[in-house]
């Protein structure tokens, strides 16, 4: 075996579980969706309506126009940007657990959240595309990076 800086065997040589060519696709249109949807509405809110926003609106809107920003590359690279799709089913996953359905077992349920919740059950396709077997193998079950250089 080969081995490449910090003595890791070059990325080559790992093996992990295929992923099929309808899943990649998959992901692909999952990016450009989010690149395009979410980044044209994001992107025209930070350009003209941006001015009198609260500083944490102001931070949740910068990080969705980033992330729209990057969705661009899981377009050429869905595999390699696949942790960006990881976090977009994380953290709507979250949001509808915690904030939406809390929301409406509570009695609490209101137009704004159901407008966050159409924004976001949206995400359940998502969990029928992601290559799980292939996120174990790359992200579980791979030895980490060293934190310090053998000598």
């Amino acid at each position: 075996m080969r081995f490449g800086a910090f003595n890791m065997p070059l990325s080559s040589e790992l093996v992990f579980p295929p992923v099929s060519t309808w899943q990649i696709n998959a992901m692909r249109f999952l990016f450009l969706l989010m690149a395009l949807v979410m980044g044209s509405v994001v992107w025209e809110q930070m350009l003209f309506k941006s001015a009198d926003w609260h500083w944490g609106l102001g931070v949740a809107k910068s990080m969705l126009a980033a992330l729209a920003l990057l969705s661009v590359l899981g377009v050429r690279y869905p595999l390699q940007m696949l942790p960006l799709m990881m976090y977009e089913i994380a953290w709507k996953t979250v949001w509808l657990i915690f904030i939406a359905l809390r929301a409406w077992l509570n009695g609490k349920w209101s137009a704004d959240i159901e407008d966050m919740f159409f924004d976001s059950i949206g995400i359940i396709i998502a969990y029928f595309i992601v290559p799980w077997r292939y996120v174990w193998a790359r992200y579980i079950i791979q030895p980490m990076e060293p934190l310090r250089q053998k000598r």
